[in-house]
């Protein structure tokens, strides 16, 4: 059965959508089968991984109104073997309204997703910069968290506010789900602002900083209008070689590791930390 990560924060700009797409590409390279999710209405990983939305006939919208199967949803990733993505259109934002309404709403998605979950290694969920009902669904189906952090001043404001959500989802929802840790993105370590940011988010919430962080670069934006990521783009770069050493980590400490009511929050550090 695959591993489920949502990776999340309502703050926009932190390079969410960015992380998804380079660990999915990473992963694949490592010959996981990997399926992405594209949660956000804007469909920036749908748009980033070669596909345009716009074009699309049917999308995660249609499976989470019942419309379409997600089998018949789900496309291949171009030149990468591996690696698969639940695309998403402007038309997802319809579906949140949908969903309000839904007996069990947090639920959908996770349940759409366990008919498919046992054909991949790992999935990822590209959730939207907001804490609504869409995002509370990616929360309900996975089995870690992933939390990609700007380094910048008030960027780490709501890290509190999105660990209170997955407290709620936790009690409510999904009471397996664990935080495996922060990614610093956009991270320029010659700055002791950043560094500061980096640490006081740690030390505050007691999240684990993965390593390494990842770094600056103009690479990241000329990738997606290539509808590649930054591992094709840049393959010797040093923020691909970053991806590449987090999506190790990733497989080798496996984010269904804690389990039940006592779980601590956050993935392999115990409460109180």
């Amino acid at each position: 059965m695959a591993v489920i990560f949502a990776v999340a924060n309502q703050k926009g700009g932190v390079a969410k959508t960015t992380t998804v797409q380079s660990l999915g590409v990473a992963l694949a390279e490592s010959g996981s089968r990997v399926l992405l999710v594209d949660l956000d209405p804007q469909a920036c990983l749908t748009y980033s991984l070669g596909f345009d939305p716009d074009a699309l006939e049917s999308s995660l919208h249609d499976v989470l109104i019942r419309r379409t199967k997600v089998d018949d949803v789900i496309r291949p990733v171009a030149g990468i073997e591996g690696l698969f993505v639940l695309p998403a259109t402007i038309d997802l934002a319809g579906a949140e309204v949908h969903l309000l309404s839904r007996t069990g709403r947090e639920h959908v998605l996770a349940r759409a997703l366990e008919g498919v979950a046992g054909d991949y290694d790992v999935l990822l969920i590209d959730c939207p910069p907001s804490l609504g009902v869409l995002t509370i669904n990616g929360l309900t189906a996975a089995d870690s968290v992933l939390i990609p952090l700007q380094c910048e001043a008030l960027s780490h404001r709501g890290v509190g506010q999105l660990l209170e959500t997955i407290e709620d989802v936790r009690t409510f929802a999904n009471e397996d789900l664990s935080v495996f840790g922060v990614i610093a993105t956009m991270y320029d370590g010659r700055t002791r602002h950043a560094r500061m940011v980096r640490e006081e988010v740690s030390s505050r919430y007691g999240l684990r900083l993965l390593e390494p962080p990842v770094p600056k670069s103009v690479r990241f934006a000329e990738a997606p209008e290539l509808g590649r990521s930054i591992l094709q783009h840049a393959p010797g770069s040093p923020g691909a070689a970053a991806y590449r050493a987090l999506a190790a980590q990733l497989l080798a400490e496996p984010a269904a590791g804690v389990h039940g009511e006592d779980a601590p929050l956050v993935h392999g550090v115990a409460d109180g930390a």
